[in-house]
């Protein structure tokens, strides 16, 4: 599996996994917005940028999901698909895109608000081939 949820006390875990680092970040993003959505029912058709940096892998992770939220508020959409490119050593930068679509709660199957990403938990790495990114969302 790409990614995975988990229980956390009052909380929902998140974790991606990827055979690099950007694939690891682009299925935690996906296991975040899968605690908010059915992502079978948003489908890609409009795209959004995302720029942010951190001096850290771990920070990045929390600053990328945290973007996605922000830029799903503001854009009033969800996503599904997420590309990831990360640069750099100090401050590392990513670049990413997130494609999704406007929110209908008509058609998409609307589960639990995500409000941000936690330092809960926070952990990215690799175990043997695999990398992993993962965190707790507040719920």
């Amino acid at each position: 599996m790409d990614y995975e949820t988990f229980e956390h006390e009052a909380d929902i875990g998140i974790a991606g996994y990827g055979s690099t680092l950007e694939e690891a970040f682009e299925n935690a993003a996906r296991a975040m917005f899968s605690v908010m959505v059915e992502l079978e029912s948003v489908e890609p058709k409009d795209e959004v940028r995302v720029r942010v940096e951190a001096e850290e892998a771990d920070i990045l992770l929390v600053e990328w999901l945290n973007e996605l939220l922000s830029q799903a508020h503001l854009n009033e959409m969800l996503f599904s698909e997420f590309d990831v490119r990360i640069q750099g050593q100090e401050p590392m930068r990513l670049e990413g895109t997130a494609r999704g679509e406007k929110l209908n709660p008509e058609k998409h199957e609307l589960k639990v608000e995500v409000k941000a990403a936690t330092y809960s938990m926070l952990e990215v790495g690799r175990e043997g081939e695999r990398y992993f990114a993962r965190c707790v969302v507040d719920v």
